[in-house]
């Protein structure tokens, strides 16, 4: 009975000590660990695309054809047009309906765009012009005119039309592989880029005439994915367009004095170019050294002061383009050189009125060039035949073969850098978005970085090649002050571009900063670049996702790089890695207390070791006492390192003097590589940097010991500023008495 009473109380003790042990067991959790797998944020792989970022066998995308007669009424500043489209379907889904592009419709009197903006009374006071613009002018209508819709037999064909997208409602599916013809008729007013904004359009100069940049200027197609569907996301006039690449075949009639350039080739340079203009530009053809003259400034300045009522028409081709637009003046100057692209001669090109000399007459072909060049060793041969620049006062779009760009002197010709600095920057900039995303054919409706982001980045490599000291803007330490900003006004990369707040650091700078770390401090180079041309040449005439980008990029490199696009892209966390503690050690002969306290600890004598052990001990305020023993002071040690062989003891390196242990600890929420810049007694410095790995165990703080042979009299985390690291005032040891450069810039905006 004893036993029994004895069992039951045992029992009893043990299932209170389990009830116990589960009242205060800590509850479970998911991996937050920042180097967990991107699994719960990818797309799954599938047939289309492939777990290792290329696409896959079942990969399909549709085609369209157009063939477009375009006319520019000079008198009524409109455009009319009509286009005869084909559409491929090459998926194998079938179609119940077409999706078009009406982007013009954006500025129709009835849009919509104006009704999502905020507005509110916040100033006093109105001037005559803007008190004139915001409540007595009437709204420019700018829309598409639709005269009709038919099949190719000429019936009317069925639509609708719901503000930017118009649907064509097909009287069967379109089964796979069938292709389906149709034409459309419309005009519509071009409005004035200055007054009305807009990326296309024209400009009125003092004398009367018109610079015309056109584009959006037709209907066009959507793009149809067999996985996403159709992209028929309004177009609200920021987040930019996604296209079907097919053949065109356009012929634009313009005033008979005019100049004009657009995508693809001319098919009837005798008829629109004079006899001496044609011989230029053959020679143009063998000149890869400096540009040649087409038209001459004083060409054009005589143009300029006329105005034909007559017409000729331009007629160009242009195959595998997304896209296609035009400009047209008869104040343009007009010059071209060549490019060697791998052994092939393509054309740089600028067009500009003499409103933009010197200024483009020295630069603009050569950038073209040098874009170019530089690109193409960065991703691909560019493919097209030419490139061109085109000058507009207040511009920066791009389109296959094409760009309007911004850069004017003052009137007397005279020039900032700033001015000069920012045309070559823009000028790179869009002659670079005919590799993405004009040819790398991603969804800028959707993922606006996947083209601005990644041409930026391809952009700051070809400015610092065509000018080493060039201010490109887009480094990591030049996005520490939106990073390091308010958070309420901070959005992912990876967000839909029409609702982020600081549209140009989210889409474009700081994915070319996190792109260009990732190139120079986190792969290196060599691994950056191959892995870099691999999703290029992957997704050449093709539609990419972001998905796409992140695995090909760690497919052909062997790195993982979940850590990085989760925080860099997923996240608005920052950087901040700095030094929270030093400790200096020296070496001692004599038992420390802290030697003894874990000797106690493991139950062991340190006299059974005597004479047979170092004790390190830290010193006090970093200073060494004169007792302090070197390596070569150990007997044993030495006879240790006698009886290894020669070989071996060979391959030592110097004994150590001195000893330091650092802290470093990370306040931000970014996982980044620590650069440690040590600084020695005698003014030399040494480099180390560890992989963003080092915090896999501990998210908030790490360890290094450093063992030198001289005495370190400063540690700098972070020295060039290669991570974007938005406090600096904790990256120094000793720490500096100094206002970091991230509160200069906050003090500046509060001032």
């Amino acid at each position: 009975m004893k036993n029994f009473t004895y069992f039951i109380i045992s029992i009893f003790l043990v299932s209170t000590g389990l009830f116990a042990q589960e009242e205060t067991k800590p509850q479970g959790h998911t991996d937050q660990n920042k180097f967990r797998q991107m699994k719960d944020l990818l797309a799954t792989p599938n047939e289309t695309r492939t777990a290792s970022g290329a696409p896959g066998y079942a990969y399909t995308q549709q085609k369209v054809d157009y063939i477009i007669n375009v006319s520019l009424d000079e008198n009524k500043n409109r455009i009319y047009g009509d286009e005869k489209i084909t559409y491929h379907n090459n998926s194998k889904d079938y179609l119940e309906y077409l999706w078009i592009q009406l982007d013009q419709n954006m500025r129709a009197k009835d849009s919509k765009t104006p009704d999502i903006n905020s507005e509110s009374f916040n100033v006093p006071f109105n001037g005559a012009k803007s008190f004139t613009n915001a409540n007595l002018k009437e709204r420019f209508d700018g829309g598409f005119n639709i005269e009709y819709v038919k099949n190719e037999d000429g019936s009317n064909l069925s639509h609708s039309i719901n503000q930017t997208m118009m649907r064509i409602n097909l009287s069967k599916p379109l089964a796979p592989g069938e292709i389906f013809k149709f034409q459309i008729k419309w005009w519509y007013n071009i409005n004035d880029i200055n007054v009305d904004g807009g990326r296309s359009g024209l400009e009125t100069f003092p004398d009367g005439n018109n610079n015309y940049t056109i584009a959006q200027f037709y209907p066009r197609l959507c793009v149809y994915d067999n996985v996403e569907g159709w992209q028929n996301m309004q177009f609200w006039g920021r987040s930019e367009f996604a296209l079907e690449f097919g053949d065109f075949d356009v012929k634009i009639t313009v005033p008979t004095d005019h100049i004009l350039e657009a995508t693809g080739d001319l098919q009837n340079p005798k008829d629109v170019l004079t006899k001496e203009q044609q011989k230029r530009y053959e020679i143009a053809k063998k000149s890869f050294k400096d540009p040649v003259f087409i038209v001459t400034q004083a060409e054009a300045e005589v143009a300029e002061k006329g105005r034909s009522n007559k017409t000729k028409t331009w007629h160009f081709k242009a195959n595998m383009v997304r896209d296609f637009a035009f400009a047209s003046s008869r104040k343009y100057i007009w010059d071209a050189m060549a490019v060697d692209i791998n052994g092939r001669a393509v054309m740089a090109i600028s067009l500009y009125p003499k409103e933009g000399n010197p200024l483009w007459e020295e630069h603009s072909t050569r950038v073209v060039a040098n874009t170019l060049e530089e690109y193409s060793k960065l991703t691909f041969d560019y493919p097209y035949s030419k490139a061109v620049s085109v000058h507009s006062e207040r511009q920066g779009m791009e389109y296959p073969m094409i760009c309007f760009n911004y850069g004017r002197p003052n009137p007397d010709g005279t020039y900032s850098e700033r001015v000069k600095r920012g045309m070559i920057g823009v000028i790179t900039h869009e002659v670079g978005h005919n590799f993405f995303p004009m040819i790398v054919n991603s969804d800028e409706r959707q993922w606006t970085w996947m083209d601005e982001g990644l041409n930026s980045f391809v952009e700051t490599l070809a400015e610092l090649d065509y000018d080493p000291n060039f201010i490109t803007g887009n480094l990591p330490k030049d996005i520490v002050p939106y990073m390091g900003g308010d958070q309420s006004y901070l959005s992912p990369i990876m967000s839909q571009g029409d609702y982020v707040y600081q549209f140009g650091p989210n889409a474009y700078t700081k994915p070319a900063a996190g792109l260009y770390m990732l190139r120079q401090t986190i792969m290196g180079p060599e691994l950056f670049d191959y892995a870099f041309r691999t999703y290029s040449q992957r997704w050449m005439f093709k539609h990419p996702t972001p998905e796409d980008f992140f695995r090909s990029m760690e497919d052909a490199s062997a790195m993982d790089l979940d850590w990085f696009w989760r925080g860099w892209f997923y996240t608005t966390d920052y950087t901040d890695i700095g030094v929270k503690d030093v400790k200096q050690y020296y070496l001692t002969d004599k038992p420390t207390d802290v030697a003894m306290e874990q000797a106690k600890r493991y139950n062991m004598s340190l006299d059974n070791y005597k004479d047979q052990l170092v004790y390190y001990a830290e010193a006090e305020n970093g200073a060494i006492p004169n007792d302090a023993k070197s390596p070569n002071d150990f007997e044993f040690l030495n006879e240790y390192l006698q009886g290894l062989p020669d070989e071996e003891r060979a391959s030592l390196k110097e004994a150590p003097k001195y000893f330091y242990e650092v802290t470093f600890n990370k306040p931000g929420g970014l996982v980044m590589p620590i650069i440690v810049e040590l600084t020695y007694e005698d003014g030399t410095k040494e480099r180390k940097m560890y992989p963003a790995q080092i915090w896999r165990y501990n998210d908030k703080e790490v360890k290094k010991v450093f063992k030198t042979e001289k005495a370190i009299t400063n540690i700098v985390v972070d020295p060039d500023l290669e991570t974007a690291d938005v406090d600096t005032s904790n990256n120094s040891w000793p720490k500096e008495n100094k206002e970091n450069k991230f509160d200069e810039f906050k003090d500046k905006v509060k001032g």
